[in-house]
């Protein structure tokens, strides 16, 4: 009996160094805890931020070098890097303290995992669990919303202000049910060409929570903007002109039941107009006068350095330098992001900033170009999502919008650069 107990846990033991050996199990493990960051993202930024540092641990042991750094060269992994390295090269033009300029240097420093994720999906086949994963949280986080809006009390925000958010915030939440929503419309599209009835109607229920959570709980003034904008590419690149027609009809007479049907709704659209009257009239910091007020000194800002910016962490030390007016005035805010992702690099890093931007979001674009299922669909929502919302935000930088850009864009760059991959060997084979 002993001699059993023995050899039983010898076997144990070797199965365990075995798996430990293995390549394929670590690529599962850092698979898993892929899906749990991205599960995670809606929830906590800690948990996200460390299940994200052991997918990076699990790609250690068996990481091919050479071929990860010949990856590094292609423009979609070097153009992120080089807004990394140009914002640390540029703490040494920046007259802030050095602790602003470090400060500062870290919202870029998640535009490194983005290789990196490009690099493992290239070769893991379980890049679809990342989007399903993603899915069911923000589903469950919606069922939450609801929840938190007829009992306040639930909210794990000790404020309450928030109408029915859970966790976070209204902006980061929008966000969020306005992505899964809308990249829903290309599965269901596919479903409805393939008579998979059944299936398509349970996602079009799905993508209709989203919506009504948005119209009647609450939502951000920067997705009503995009939502529209979203649609349009997909129709552009998977409908005909007949099927943008009577859906466009659809979605105007949905849109004006809940425009009719909710306050919320429309108490967000007014917020525009009184916004920007109170803002030019007295001069009070409301939201869209902020932005206005910050732009236009940004603008000040960059012409004064157009080339190579302030360097880096010199935002909020130029907002102090030109700060006037009373406690309660938008000319009194002093602020280190102007709430624009073009202002926010350009006053920092001028032109050249600017540049590595915007080839990073056209060399993402490009990427996603196509026809090409449902990786190509997402991976090219999620960049036309971060080009217009950072219109009003610095969501390249943010915690949250940034990592969903860098995890969205990662995942399904990797599986798009595999499947072209695999077409390629399928054709070499065919010849």
């Amino acid at each position: 009996m002993t001699d059993q107990a023995t050899l039983a846990r010898e076997t144990t033991g070797q199965m365990l160094w075995r798996r430990f050996r293995s390549p394929a199990a670590w690529c599962e493990a850092a698979d898993l805890f892929a899906i749990l960051t991205v599960a995670s993202l809606p929830w906590s930024t800690s948990l996200a931020a460390i299940f994200n540092a052991l997918f990076l641990v699990c790609m250690v042991p068996f990481l091919d070098v050479r071929a990860f750094l010949q990856s590094l060269k292609r423009p979609i992994a070097a153009a992120p890097i080089a807004l990394v390295l140009l914002a640390l090269v540029g703490t040494l033009w920046s007259d802030a303290a050095w602790g602003a300029r470090l400060y500062a240097v870290n919202p870029t420093v998640k535009l490194l995992v983005l290789p990196v994720l490009l690099y493992h999906f290239e070769r893991s086949s379980r890049g679809h669990w990342i989007f399903i994963a993603f899915l069911v949280s923000c589903a469950l986080l919606s069922v939450m919303s609801w929840l938190v809006a007829f009992y306040p009390n639930l909210t794990l925000k000790p404020d309450h202000l928030e109408r029915g958010i859970f966790v976070k915030n209204y902006i980061d939440q929008s966000q969020e049910f306005a992505l899964c929503a809308v990249a829903l419309a290309y599965p269901i599209v596919m479903l409805l060409r393939e008579k998979r009835y059944w299936f398509a109607g349970l996602l079009i229920a799905l993508a209709f929570s989203f919506f009504v959570n948005m119209a009647f709980v609450i939502v951000s003034r920067t997705a009503l903007i995009t939502i529209p904008v979203m649609f349009g590419v997909f129709a552009l690149l998977h409908l005909s002109w007949r099927s943008i027609a009577i859906i466009s009809a659809a979605l105007l007479a949905g849109a004006a039941l809940a425009w009719q049907a909710s306050p919320q709704l429309r108490k967000t659209a007014d917020t525009f107009a009184s916004d920007y009257t109170r803002y030019v009239e007295k001069g009070e910091p409301t939201s869209l006068g902020l932005r206005l007020e910050f732009w236009r000194k940004s603008l000040g800002f960059f012409a004064e350095a157009p080339i190579k910016g302030h360097g880096t962490g010199s935002t909020r030390g130029l907002f102090e330098q030109v700060k006037t007016g009373s406690g309660y005035q938008a000319s009194a805010e002093v602020i280190g992001n102007p709430h624009n992702q073009t202002l926010n690099v350009a006053v920092q890093w001028g032109v050249i900033g600017i540049a590595v931007l915007y080839a990073i979001w056209v060399l993402h674009l490009l990427l996603f170009r196509g026809d090409g299922g449902l990786a190509h669909w997402i991976g090219l929502l999620v960049v036309v999502q971060n080009v217009f919302t950072s219109l009003f935000n610095s969501h390249l930088f943010d915690f949250h919008e940034g990592w969903m850009y860098v995890i969205g864009v990662g995942v399904a760059g990797g599986m798009v650069i595999r499947a072209r991959h695999a077409g390629a060997k399928v054709g070499e084979a065919g010849s």
